[in-house]
């Protein structure tokens, strides 16, 4: 399989389908532990939150300064823990995530409109990892659909806008954690990363939801076989 690129001609490296079920548990686990990390440190947000509302309305004696101990370790702790969970889900997704381009691309070899290895790449790039990624998932959805009833894609656009509304978020909430100084300002800014692990828990939810129903889009067409000849 060749096409024409800047005057030559180029040979796609080949594309072979593999189950995608293995990844996807794999992938699914990993998600749903970001999950559990998110609702503990929401657990962790309301001490922070209620810890530094006192401080706000003026407490500063002894219990009190004894209870910021020990809220502001499981906040340190349930912090670390997101960061150990995500990295671990970013890795196991992403190996899915590229197991199912390349399964797509035998489904449908002209159907994308990027190229296989933007299947990783795109998440890092600056400014790209925006659309990007949704632009690949959006190919490998339509690639990985039923041969005669093409899936709609609210699903996929569910879950792209909530990861991007939690990216955001994130920078957002992490900018104004890190310049507060007064308990009123840390007060804030804790009730913005309390709101942003919520925005967390959903959009990983809904990511389980396309992991899931993609690498069963993906299974039953392997099933099918070929594409059936028009008569």
């Amino acid at each position: 399989m060749t096409d024409l690129q800047h005057g030559h001609l180029r040979t796609p490296p080949a594309a072979w389908l593999r189950s995608p079920i293995g990844l996807g548990r794999a992938a699914v686990a990993a998600l749903g532990l970001v999950i559990a990390t998110d609702l503990a440190a929401v657990w962790a947000d309301v001490g922070m939150h209620e810890l530094w509302a006192d401080y706000a309305d003026g407490s500063y004696d002894a219990v009190l300064d004894g209870r910021a101990d020990r809220v502001e370790r499981l906040y340190s702790w349930t912090g670390i823990a997101q960061t150990v969970a995500m990295i671990a889900s970013m890795v196991l997704f992403l190996c899915w995530f590229h197991r199912a381009r390349v399964n797509a691309e035998v489904f449908s070899p002209f159907g994308h409109s990027k190229k296989r290895g933007w299947a990783v790449g795109g998440w890092f790039v600056p400014v790209i990892h925006f659309w990007y990624p949704r632009r690949i998932t959006l190919d490998i959805w339509d690639a990985s659909s039923p041969w005669s009833a093409p899936r709609p894609h609210g699903l996929v656009n569910a879950w792209w806008t909530l990861w991007v509304i939690s990216l955001i978020a994130g920078r957002a909430s992490f900018t104004q954690y890190k310049n507060a100084k007064t308990p009123e300002q840390i007060r804030d800014a804790v009730e913005s990363v309390m709101i942003t692990d919520v925005i967390d828990i959903v959009a990983a939810a809904l990511a389980i939801a396309v992991v899931l129903r993609l690498t069963r889009m993906q299974h039953e067409k392997a099933l099918q076989g070929p594409a059936p000849v028009p008569a």
